[in-house]
């Protein structure tokens, strides 16, 4: 099990990102988060195994129909336990 955040900025609030993000992430057995933050990217904390998140991160640089990605950053974490995928 490996966890990553991932900082997405671009046209991504306000167009189903985080969302889809979670349907991506339950698609691909990945537990986390997907939340807004006040300077306009999403944060996705994800948790899952390395390919699964590769696959994710491949994902988020594409973002769904209406997204408009400019930049994904990632930051490895130490390995975490999560359940789930929420939106906040």
């Amino acid at each position: 099990m490996a966890t990553a955040r991932f900082l997405v900025s671009g046209k991504v609030q306000g167009v189903f990102y985080r969302a889809s993000t979670r349907e991506q992430a339950l698609m691909l057995g990945i537990a986390g988060h997907a939340k807004n933050l006040p300077d306009g990217r999403v944060e996705v904390l994800a948790s899952g195994a390395p390919s699964a998140l590769d696959a994710l991160e491949r994902w988020l640089q594409q973002g769904p129909p209406m997204a408009r990605v400019e930049a994904v950053a990632r930051e490895a974490l130490p390995a975490q336990v999560l359940t789930g995928f929420a939106l906040g």
